[in-house]
């Protein structure tokens, strides 16, 4: 159930940018800031793309493997999440700027 909720609202809030916020971002001439948006959407689709490994490292950790794989992915997942909280936060301050 949480799943639907947030992956509703995270479409509906990554439209809501696509739709009204980055036009007038475009017309203000903030590309740097559109840049970093993207770079946030490739960075969530690897994300997104190592989930199924980071589940299987932590599920059945086996005897030989080691436990760097685990960290390894948690360290980047982590970064991922909090780069993208960051940069979204950022963006969504500047359609205040010069207002």
């Amino acid at each position: 159930m949480l799943y639907v909720v947030s992956t509703l609202l995270g479409g509906t809030l990554y439209l809501d940018f696509r739709v009204d916020i980055r036009p007038g971002l475009e017309r203000a001439g903030h590309w740097h800031a559109l840049g970093f948006f993207d770079l946030k959407e490739h960075f969530v689709a690897i994300g997104l793309a190592l989930l199924p490994a980071y589940w299987m490292v932590w599920r059945r950790p086996s005897a030989d493997q080691s436990s760097r794989m685990a960290a390894a992915l948690t360290l980047i997942l982590a970064f991922i999440v909090w780069s993208s909280f960051l940069i979204g936060h950022v963006l969504n301050n500047i359609r205040g700027f010069g207002s």
